[in-house]
């Protein structure tokens, strides 16, 4: 049913405040999708370039007017699409895996 979601998303939408990771934004990202994301916790960090943003503060205007730019610019939404599928591949589970066990690593030697 998710993957039916964002198939059909033209756009995905994350406000969150709160945000431990943000695994909603790189799950749109690596299928392509245009992500307007709250700037705010680990969003901007894992979005990137990837994604457009808008201050929780000034929502719901700023919201509406930064997703009516992704919607109505085809050129924006493909390069956003691109940038989106490049920064979400920087993200994988074996980089991930990798990276903790190098931390392990070096505590164990330390």
């Amino acid at each position: 049913m998710l993957e039916l979601l964002y198939r059909r998303a033209a756009a995905v939408v994350v406000p969150s405040l709160y945000e431990g990771f943000g695994l909603p934004v790189l799950e749109a990202m690596a299928r392509g999708k245009v992500v307007v994301a709250a700037k705010s916790s680990s969003l901007p960090e894992v979005g990137g370039e990837g994604a457009l943003y808008f201050h929780q503060s000034a929502a719901p205007d700023q919201l509406a007017s930064v997703l009516e730019a992704a919607l109505g610019d085809q050129t924006l939404r493909t390069k956003m699409a691109r940038a989106a599928r490049a920064r979400a591949a920087r993200f994988t589970w074996d980089k991930t895996a990798a990276a903790i066990a190098a931390v392990i690593r070096e505590l164990l030697s330390s």
